[in-house]
């Protein structure tokens, strides 16, 4: 299990999300293929990952996506959540 945090920024597009955050860790330990990824927020329901997470995860495959909120979870998988991803070939 690797963990991943949100960090923000004042320029907002030098924060990252949490998901990125994981994956980069998940990569620095030579870890490339993915079982399933785990969303949680303290909201009621589960908070889905942004566009640009959707994307940056399914450069890695197609892989289960569990959303948990406080009263509420969902699982889904990468490539529902990103129907129309922009693949590069051989992926």
């Amino acid at each position: 299990m690797i963990t991943g945090v949100n960090v923000e920024n004042s320029s907002f597009g030098l924060s990252i999300c949490a998901e990125r955050s994981a994956i980069v860790a998940a990569v620095t330990r030579q870890r490339r293929r993915f079982r399933a990824i785990a969303i949680v927020s303290s909201s009621a329901r589960p908070t889905p990952p942004c566009g640009a997470c959707r994307q940056f995860m399914r450069e890695f495959g197609d892989f289960e996506v569990i959303l948990a909120g406080d009263n509420d979870e969902t699982i889904t998988t990468v490539s529902e959540l990103l129907p129309l991803a922009f693949l590069m070939k051989g992926h």
